[in-house]
């Protein structure tokens, strides 16, 4: 069969293993020379396949690709940017064809969550309907945890493991000091619908009144008086109150606690703050002193602290989408399939992208306790297999070490293009 060139983008927030999907996709595009020549990959993600700013992958070295396996953020820089429908903006999927076709790009692999699952989708739709014989897989990416089939999403693992740990420590710290300074910890982490990271902070105890003593979920409404007495109940019992809480936190109409007013480029509503907000809460109505973190992008950048499963769930489904793309699979996306929770198991398979896109999975009922404030036995059933393990990356003067790539520009071939 002919040789052709493939293409690599990442979307959205990145994770801690996104890199690593990165590096099973590569280093598989390199183990088929006779089928594939050239990987370019996406300057800040779709953007660079829109605008032809292509990074030639085949500049870096072996070993540089290898690194990529234990370096966290995006490697080749991704973006917020979500295509809108093809009936109204055509020229946008127009302009992908035409840059397919100007670099001989045959095999599509795009790394993202939901909004990247539908835009793979629509330009595996458009390709046909222009007669270009395009080949676009989903490599699943998210630290949400919140797309359907697939068991869980590359990158919620490493988050787990990450919110887990540091609920642990700093409810240590706390307890150590609760007897005459701050009584209640609020530790905020991300999940706008889904309270899947919330719910993984839940491990770093489990009995009697082990910390944390709340997570507040999106799935639960809000209930301030409710939250409170809970609060006041944990300080009198145990001499302090550590608190998880989603950024997704929302009152029973929907409204989120910490609603900035704004929206991003996706149309989502930008979240400002809800641990400083619940805080704030517990000072009018209790009086306790508190402290309260952010976890942001520390939770997503933590590569140091990754899952051994995450990281090698990462590298799999980015390696199984270079087969599917070889087999003729087409708008497909690599998928985990639990296989057994003692030992636990898993292996790669595949859902067609229609059955993916624009569908969001969120914790199911009998995972969140009957009071709202906590995790069911099987939900720790399910968390807990995806926090094992440690993958340490390599260090150098204290520090990890981490891929520097060149990202060797390839040069343009069509006009220039206005976003």
């Amino acid at each position: 069969m002919a040789q052709h060139n493939a293409f690599y983008a990442q979307s959205g927030g990145v994770t801690a293993v996104i890199n690593a999907s990165a590096c099973g996709v590569i280093e598989a595009c390199r183990r088929h020379p006779e089928r594939i020549g050239k990987v370019y990959a996406g300057h800040n993600g779709i953007i660079g396949a829109l605008t032809e700013d292509l990074i030639d992958v085949s500049q870096e070295s072996d070993e540089t690709i290898a690194a990529l396996r234990h370096t966290p953020g995006g490697a080749f820089g991704s973006c917020r940017y979500k295509l809108k429908d093809i009936e109204s903006h055509r020229a946008q999927y127009e302009r992908l064809i035409e840059v397919f076709k100007a670099h001989d790009i045959r095999y599509f692999f795009y790394n993202g969550g939901g909004d990247s699952a539908d835009t793979c989708l629509k330009v595996s739709q458009l390709s046909e309907r222009l007669g270009y014989p395009l080949t676009a897989i989903h490599v699943p990416k998210t630290i949400d945890n919140d797309l359907p089939i697939t068991d869980n999403c590359p990158g919620f693992g490493s988050v787990a493991k990450y919110i887990a740990t540091s609920t642990l420590e700093a409810s240590l710290d706390i307890e150590s000091m609760c007897a005459t300074s701050t009584k209640v910890f609020v530790l905020e982490v991300m999940g706008r619908h889904a309270g899947w990271i919330a719910a993984a902070g839940a491990l770093a105890g489990n009995g009697e009144g082990e910390p944390p003593h709340l997570v507040i979920f999106p799935e639960v409404p809000f209930d301030r008086a409710a939250v409170m007495a809970r609060v006041e109940e944990a300080v009198q019992k145990y001499g302090y109150c550590v608190i998880v809480v989603s950024e997704g936190a929302r009152y029973e109409d929907g409204t989120f606690l910490a609603d900035s007013g704004n929206t991003d480029v996706f149309g989502h509503r930008q979240l400002g703050g809800v641990a400083p907000t619940l805080a704030g809460m517990v000072k009018q109505d209790l009086g306790y002193k508190y402290h309260w973190a952010v976890a942001d992008y520390l939770q997503r950048a933590a590569r140091h602290l990754a899952a051994k499963t995450d990281v090698e769930q990462a590298y799999a489904v980015g390696e199984k989408a270079v087969e599917l793309a070889l087999d003729g699979k087409n708008a497909m996306m690599p998928t985990i399939q639990r296989i057994g929770d003692a030992p636990y198991q898993w292996r790669i398979e595949a859902a067609p992208l229609a059955e993916v896109a624009n569908r969001e999975k969120f914790m199911p009922h009998d995972f969140i306790r009957e009071d709202g404030f906590g995790i069911t036995e099987a939900c720790r059933q399910y968390l807990s297999p995806l926090i094992q393990g440690e993958d340490f990356p390599p260090f150098e003067n204290g520090l990890p070490k981490v891929a520097r790539l060149k990202r060797a520009k390839v040069e343009r071939k069509l006009p220039e293009f206005k976003l």
